[in-house]
């Protein structure tokens, strides 16, 4: 063999060995991943909400007319009888002296006709008048007698709207609101205040309409009521849900039953309510995780050691959202792909970002 020939074979061995170790190793794939926590309890919440009474009454006027005090606002504490506000009773007054006028005109007419039908009686037993003269006489003291009947309950009534011209507490309470100032006029039973009950205290919190749901049903949910995460106590039970939701919301109002809570739990103090309850052991993963193929379940584990990822067949529990719930094939602490699950290979390399 020529030299020339010989020089060329051997530039052509050199290239074909630096191509091959040119080759580049397969890419270093990044993903996304979370590590597996068991999970043996269902939290609902925190739920933000108020404490607030369990009864509680809007009290207003039950005749119309001009307010003219009112002698209490809100968070004002009042006794049974104590005065919260007051018309203008010059109308009431007036019609006061107006039938106690008619009541007196009444009971003089009742005296006349009373001893003229005395009189009229003797001599009728005497033959002196007629009969009729006498019946005559008989029917008016009779009638007299109803007109005193009629002008005293005249009399009572008209006392009666001038004692409403005053508005007093029903109960021992608390004002939660306020409804009219003074000198608006106020129709009958128009709002001015509402009085609560302090002594029973319950929580209201609003919950989203799938969850008021869960909760409707009997269950096992213990309820934590915490107030600034200092003072907390369990409650009761649910004692309602609001059958329908608010239209602007969505959400439905939970009232939680109290049974003697502290005296932090003072009404309006807003507080936050946890839902949890037992449930068997599963991992939450993102809906994302799961690789379905072949009516199966598969999620790929990441071996952190080796940098690879493995896939693995699950037994899928509840689905909720965006989570699914893997009861089995998964153990705590392993970390689990969750995004670009159907471009992985077995085997492939891959990089978790720190």
């Amino acid at each position: 063999m020529s030299a020339p020939k010989s020089l060329l074979l051997a530039v052509l061995v050199l290239l074909g060995a630096c191509r091959e170790e040119a080759a580049p190793p397969p890419p270093v794939r990044p993903v996304l991943s979370i590590v597996a926590t068991m999970q043996s309890t269902e939290q609902l919440g925190p739920f933000i909400g108020l404490i607030e009474p369990r009864y509680k009454t809007d009290l207003g006027f039950r005749i119309f007319g001009r307010m003219v005090a009112r002698f209490v606002d809100v968070g004002a504490v009042l006794k049974k009888g104590e005065e919260i506000a007051v018309l203008d009773p010059a109308v009431q007054a007036a019609a006061v002296r107006s039938a106690e006028a008619s009541l007196a005109n009444a009971e003089a007419q009742l005296a006349n006709t009373q001893a003229e039908e005395a009189r009229l009686k003797d001599l009728v037993q005497r033959n002196i008048i007629p009969q009729s003269q006498y019946d005559l006489s008989r029917r008016n003291f009779e009638t007299s007698q109803a007109n005193v009947t009629r002008a005293g309950a005249s009399l009572r009534k008209a006392k009666d709207a001038l004692a409403y011209t005053q508005l007093d507490a029903d109960f021992d309470g608390v004002v939660t609101n306020k409804w009219a100032e003074a000198g608006q006029v106020v129709n009958a039973g128009q709002k001015v205040i509402t009085l609560a009950r302090p002594e029973v205290r319950e929580a209201v919190i609003a919950v989203p309409d799938r969850i008021a749901e869960r909760l409707s049903h009997p269950n096992d949910f213990a309820i934590t009521v915490d107030l600034d995460r200092v003072v907390s106590m369990k409650a009761a039970a649910i004692r309602a849900i609001d059958p329908i939701a608010d239209p602007n919301t969505r959400t439905r109002n939970v009232y939680l039953t109290l049974n003697d809570p502290p005296t932090a739990f003072r009404l309006g103090i807003t507080v936050s309510v946890t839902f949890t309850r037992p449930v068997a052991a599963h991992v939450d993963l993102p809906a994302t995780a799961i690789l379905e193929k072949d009516g199966k379940s598969f999620v790929w584990v990441v071996d952190v050691a080796k940098g690879t990822v493995s896939q693995r067949a699950v037994t899928v529990g509840a689905r909720e959202g965006d989570n699914i719930a893997v009861t089995s094939g998964i153990s705590a602490g392993e970390r689990i792909v969750t995004a670009g699950v159907h471009s992985l290979a077995e085997g492939q390399a891959v990089k978790v970002p720190q």
